[in-house]
């Protein structure tokens, strides 16, 4: 999910929040939502306050004007009646992307809040940095980020052909291109060549660049590339991949979601394998 037009990020929590600012407020990993099923809205802090709902504050920044907050609440939080707690896979294409955006950036907030309240030297409670975005240790000066986890996507062609692969946790049907964690001292280069290799047994060549977004499942930044087929046979070595194809534009399976990189990327590919781009 990409940072929507017209928000203008910040850090610094207003001393008063108007009550109409959105409230992206958390209970672990699930949003608390108002409307209906299908035009889920977020709330706001007057009806927050109207239904007795409060919990850690961050500041978001605003968008178009409208000051965004985020709030964790307690994993057992009971949603006030007219709002349910949703997880954000399920949002996907019954909520604006703007708002899943701003929504997929304050969970990250807030789960970076809840995980990071004792310093991991020495076990001292935190506090928040002046200045920015951080958390710091006053006895022994350990300052720590909100967790940002890059990881390659690679979608391998060989001629008019992609490579797809399923995970067991993917729906039934779902292939996408493969993807992995970038390990300490790898460039993103080297995490597509080795983990195409481990994943499938596949040797490629020309990486191309194409596009990333922020993948708040739990904190990743997806890096997107095509590659070519450079040799070998598909070999199944990682427990985590089901199964692994070849497959044309007129054969495809199941893609992922719209909302994702994953799917823009087959799709963009497609188009330009086609001579359309």
């Amino acid at each position: 999910m990409h940072t929507p037009a017209g928000f203008i990020p910040s850090h610094r929590l207003p001393a008063l929040l108007p009550g109409t600012a959105l409230a992206f407020v958390f209970a672990d990993a699930k949003l608390l939502v108002a409307g209906t099923h299908d035009a889920p809205t977020v709330p706001t802090i007057d009806e927050l306050a109207r239904a007795g709902v409060d919990g850690d504050r961050h500041y978001l920044g605003e968008l178009a004007g409208v000051p965004c907050v985020a709030i964790g609440v307690p994993d057992d939080f009971a949603a006030p009646a007219g709002c349910t707690l949703a997880g954000l896979r399920s949002l996907f294409l019954r909520m604006p992307e703007s708002l899943l955006a701003l929504a997929a950036r304050a969970y990250q907030v807030c789960d970076w809040h809840r995980t990071h309240r004792f310093c991991g030297r020495c076990g001292t409670p935190t506090r928040d940095r002046d200045g920015e975005r951080a958390k710091e240790c006053p006895a022994c000066g350990l300052v720590a980020y909100p967790r940002v986890s890059p990881a390659m996507m690679a979608l391998v062609t060989r001629g008019r052909e992609l490579l797809l692969a399923r995970s067991a946790r993917f729906a039934t049907g779902m292939y996408s291109a493969l993807a992995g964690f970038v390990e300490p001292g790898e460039t993103i280069e080297d995490c597509i060549r080795r983990e195409v290799r481990e994943e499938v047994g596949i040797d490629v060549g020309r990486i191309d660049y194409f596009a990333s977004q922020s993948w708040a499942f739990p904190h990743s930044l997806m890096i997107a590339y095509t590659a070519e087929y450079a040799g070998g046979d598909i070999r199944l070595d990682d427990p985590e991949i089901e199964d692994a194809r070849w497959f044309t534009a007129d054969a495809l399976p199941t893609l992922p979601s719209p909302v994702s990189i994953a799917r823009r990327l087959i799709d963009a590919t497609l188009l330009r394998l086609d001579g359309r781009r």
